[in-house]
C-alpha cells in the first residue's frame, strides 16, 4: 500500500502503536486482577463485603466468588466493548480524537482496578473510610473526562449527546468546550472529599457533576436556538 502523504502514514502508524499499547496495558490490568483473585481466594472470608454505605463502612455482602471475581469479569467484558466503539461509530467521530479516547479506555480500566483493590484490601482486614478513599480517584476521573470532553468530536457514543448537540457540530463543540471546563472543576471539588466523611464527601463527589450535567443540557438547547435564530436572520 502506497501513501501519498508521509504525514498521513505517520499519523496512522502512531495511532496503531498507541492503540496496541492501550490494548496490551489494559489486558495486563485485567489479567492481574484475575491472578490476584485466585491468589487471595484462600485468604478471603466466605462472605465478602461488596457494598459500602455513606458512613464508609460495609453494609452489603456476597459470596467469596462474587467478591473476588465480579469486577475482573466486568472489566474483561467492558474492555472489548470500549475498543469496538470507534469501529461501530457510523460518524467516525471517535477516530478524530482517538489518542484521547485510548487514554479514556485505559483510565476506565484503571478506575475499576482501583475499586477492586480497595475491596480486596478491606476484605483482607484493613479498615478505612471507603467513601474518602473514592474521592481521589473520582476527582482524577472527572478531571480526565473534562480533558477528553474538551477534545471530543461529534460522534454517536461519547460525550454530551442531546438532540441539539447531535444536530449541530457548532453546538457540539461549544457545549463540550464548556463541559470540559465544568467537569475539570467538578473533579477538583470531588478531590476535596478526601478531607470529609459521610454524606459531605459524597455530596462533594456527586453534586457538582450532576449540576454541571443538567446545566450543559440547558446550554446545548440555548445554543441551538441561538444558532437557528442566527441562520434564519441571515436567510431573511
Amino acid at each position: 500500500m502506497k501513501f501519498e502523504n508521509p504525514r498521513t502514514f505517520n499519523q496512522l502508524g502512531g495511532q496503531y502503536i498507541c492503540m496496541r499499547k492501550v490494548v496490551l496495558t489494559s489486558v495486563v490490568i485485567v489479567i492481574l486482577q484475575f491472578l490476584a483473585a485466585v491468589y487471595l481466594y484462600p485468604s478471603m472470608p466466605d462472605r465478602m463485603a461488596i457494598h459500602w454505605g455513606m458512613d464508609g463502612t460495609a453494609n452489603g455482602y456476597g459470596s467469596k466468588l462474587m467478591g473476588l471475581f465480579l469486577i475482573p469479569v466486568i472489566s474483561a467484558v467492558f474492555l472489548p466493548l470500549l475498543l469496538l466503539l470507534p469501529r461501530l461509530d457510523p460518524s467516525n467521530g471517535i477516530n478524530r480524537f482517538s489518542d484521547d479516547y485510548n487514554l479514556f479506555v485505559l483510565g476506565a480500566l484503571g478506575y475499576m482496578a482501583y475499586i477492586n483493590g480497595l475491596s480486596l484490601t478491606w476484605n483482607l482486614g484493613w479498615r478505612f473510610d471507603f467513601g474518602r478513599m473514592l474521592a481521589p480517584v473520582m476527582g482524577v476521573g472527572f478531571y480526565g473526562l473534562g480533558v477528553l470532553m474538551g477534545k471530543a468530536r461529534l460522534n454517536w457514543f461519547m460525550g454530551i449527546k442531546t438532540p441539539w448537540t447531535l444536530s449541530s457540530e457548532i453546538v457540539w463543540d461549544k457545549t463540550h468546550a464548556l463541559g470540559g471546563r465544568l467537569f475539570k472543576a467538578s473533579g477538583l471539588i470531588a478531590f476535596v472529599g478526601v478531607f470529609f466523611r459521610g454524606w459531605i464527601a459524597l455530596l462533594l463527589m456527586i453534586a457538582p457533576l450532576m449540576v454541571a450535567s443538567i446545566y450543559l443540557i440547558y446550554y446545548s438547547y440555548m445554543e441551538y436556538q441561538k444558532e437557528s435564530k442566527d441562520s434564519t436572520t441571515l436567510i431573511n
